[in-house]
């Protein structure tokens, strides 16, 4: 039994807690444990200067810690966003494109913005999978009923901790991990992007693969949760 007392290949309680914001084109609350990330959508009829002219669309993405979301306080990022700010938004950015296709997305830029409310762990994983139904709400808004989805995005960590593979890592679990990855993936098949990397000892090709195996049977327990949190915001 782990730290809470969940199984190895069990994810922490999920929940998504839609429309928080009223001026969002789409928005949740996702609560992965006791993390916790606002996910809220802007939407123009407009796109980067790249894109002008081509019918192509835009989905981009900006993330951020509030100032008490850890047990430390954590400053306001005013100017340049930290490096690893900046690598954690841009996984958000080409997830979210993943799942589209823009070319059929027609010239409109999405924008989605992920506030960590409360931080144990996989915030990142968290913020993916909150966008995907902040998102899709956003495409129903805008009177998208029908947009061009590749599939549902969600993202999962999963590591090694005394030599055991788990997935969902809460702050405790992955500050003692040695192995740490996180695995963002459709629903319709295929892995979008694998992060990982060994914190001391290497692991071998077939711990690896039991990552990837333990994460891709988390995110089908993760893509149901989308699915019914997104029914139940359409009913």
């Amino acid at each position: 039994m782990r730290i809470d007392g969940r199984r190895t290949t069990e994810i922490r309680s999920l929940s998504f807690e839609t429309g928080v914001q009223m001026h969002a084109a789409g928005s949740c609350i996702v609560s992965a444990g006791d993390t916790r990330v606002l996910c809220a959508v802007s939407y123009e009829d407009s796109v980067p200067r790249f894109l002008r002219g081509t019918g192509a669309g835009w989905v981009t993405a900006e993330y951020n810690m509030l100032p008490a979301s850890t047990n430390t306080r954590t400053n306001r990022e005013r100017a340049l966003s930290s490096g690893r700010t900046h690598e954690i938004q841009r996984l958000i950015g080409r997830s979210l494109r993943a799942a589209l296709d823009l070319d059929r997305l027609g010239e409109r830029t999405f924008t989605v913005d992920c506030d960590v409310l409360q931080a144990d762990g996989g915030t990142r994983t968290a913020a993916i999978t909150g966008s995907w139904v902040a998102l899709r709400l956003a495409l129903a808004r805008v009177g998208m009923a029908e947009p061009p989805v590749n599939g549902a995005v969600a993202a999962v960590s999963v590591g090694i901790v005394d030599g055991e593979v788990l997935v969902d890592l809460c702050y405790e679990e992955d500050s003692a991990a040695e192995v740490d990855f996180n695995v963002v993936a459709l629903d319709s098949g295929g892995l979008i992007e694998v992060q990982g990397t060994a914190e001391g000892a290497v692991f071998s090709r077939d711990q690896l693969n039991e990552m990837v195996n333990a994460a891709e049977q988390a995110l089908e327990t993760i893509f149901a949760a989308q699915e019914e949190a997104l029914a139940d915001a359409q009913k």
